[in-house]
């Protein structure tokens, strides 16, 4: 930490309040620990911090706003990782007032691990897809109360959606006696009222693909088999700012893909992943990893061979971690995927442009769209046409 600053300050953020407390470089205690309600927590920051203070705050659900308050007035502010936190910090005894001190003297020693402040737009789009998480996971509960009745009552559900309009008027002929036609008739009415919230949420992030700072990123990562619109929204918001990641092993750790490791002495041992890291990172790309193996034909023969030793759960995990490397090298090199047909990737940006009315939004026709974003890879556009033609199936003017 920069000797310039006067004073080192930490605060340990509450629900309903702050504990402000602070030290010199000598570990002096200059601000004694003290409570500052929420509610007028900008007001005391105003008036009460200056560009001398270092501020350090440790990441909580309530951290940004906090951030955005402090950092205006402050002369830097840093954001600690809590978990690493717990390693240098934990302590027998526990109060606020000691965790605000701990904080700041930590801060003055520069031993405070920090972490990536996200901006604005990376902020607002993972808390989209965090709410889009939600209401998927609530949907998922609705299904499988339903499929509970039809387990309890040994009821065999026809062919086709079992959740589709189609099949309302056999949900409500089911011999079911009154308590149990209730709870179906109202998870119904809950998975309608959710799909259609989960419709619009999905316009949103659609409108929000194509404007900056992501527009221009979403084609490298469309481009890769397994990732949709809504993937390839959930990689970017995690990733934010590839150039964080100067090697793809760290990105890889940083999605807790990356393998323990124990080595000491004469003993070096390997296990499972770490899972220590943004988790919808993880996830998006195991779900995408699976979807690759089934219609990528590099990556169906890099599972294939990897499962006949590893098994099936581990294959698909290393899979996932392939992708992520190579998802590196498409952001921060602006390279085409060798491993997708350009044809595939022109159909990837079709769909993108035809499933939300992306082109239409924009003013533009879906060759146009689908043009511009092979421009953008650097790949043919006389392909746009083509592809367009095909979903169409109508022939390609000359």
């Amino acid at each position: 930490m920069n000797a310039k600053y006067s004073r080192y300050l930490g605060l340990d953020i509450h629900r309903n309040y702050i504990m402000v407390g602070g030290v010199d470089a000598d570990q002096r205690v200059v601000m004694v620990p003290r409570r500052i309600q929420l509610c007028r927590f900008d007001e005391w920051a105003a008036k009460e911090l200056r560009p001398t203070d270092a501020v350090v705050l440790e990441a909580t659900t309530n951290v940004w706003p906090c951030y955005d308050m402090v950092k205006p007035w402050a002369g830097e502010v840093v954001v600690a990782h809590v978990a690493q936190m717990k390693l240098i910090a934990s302590a027998v005894v526990k109060t606020d007032k000691r965790d605000t001190l701990i904080l700041a003297k930590l801060l003055a020693a520069n031993l405070i691990p920090p972490v990536w402040v996200p901006p604005q737009p990376v902020r607002e789009l993972r808390s989209l897809l965090n709410h889009r998480r939600h209401l998927v996971k609530q949907k998922t509960m609705a299904k499988n109360r339903l499929q509970g009745i039809l387990f309890r009552h040994n009821l065999f559900p026809p062919d086709g959606g079992l959740f589709g309009q189609e099949q309302r008027t056999w949900w409500e002929q089911l011999p079911l006696n009154q308590v149990e036609r209730f709870r179906a008739r109202q998870d119904l009415e809950t998975l309608d009222a959710l799909t259609g919230q989960c419709q619009q949420l999905d316009q949103v992030l659609a409108q929000l693909s194509v404007q900056e700072p992501w527009r221009e990123q979403m084609p490298f990562v469309l481009q890769m088999s397994g990732i949709g619109m809504v993937s390839a929204l959930t990689i970017l918001s995690a990733i934010g700012d590839i150039r964080r990641f100067d090697d793809p092993k760290k990105l890889v750790g940083y999605a807790g893909l990356g393998a323990r490791v124990h080595a000491s002495g004469q003993t070096h041992l390997g296990g499972a992943i770490t899972k220590q890291g943004r988790r919808e990172l993880r996830t998006i790309l195991v779900e995408a990893a699976w979807v690759a193996v089934n219609h990528n034909l590099y990556w169906g023969e890099q599972y294939a061979r990897l499962a006949r030793h590893k098994g099936a759960q581990k294959a698909i995990t290393i899979i996932a971690r392939k992708m992520l490397v190579t998802l590196w090298h498409l952001l921060t090199k602006r390279q085409v995927d060798r491993h997708t047909p350009p044809t595939v990737i022109a159909r990837a940006f079709l769909k993108w442009a035809s499933d939300y009315r992306l082109a239409t939004s924009l003013g533009m026709t879906r060759v146009a769209f689908v043009t511009q974003s092979l421009a953008t890879l650097g790949l043919p556009t006389t392909l746009a046409p083509a592809v367009v033609a095909a979903k169409d199936r109508r022939p390609v003017r000359q």
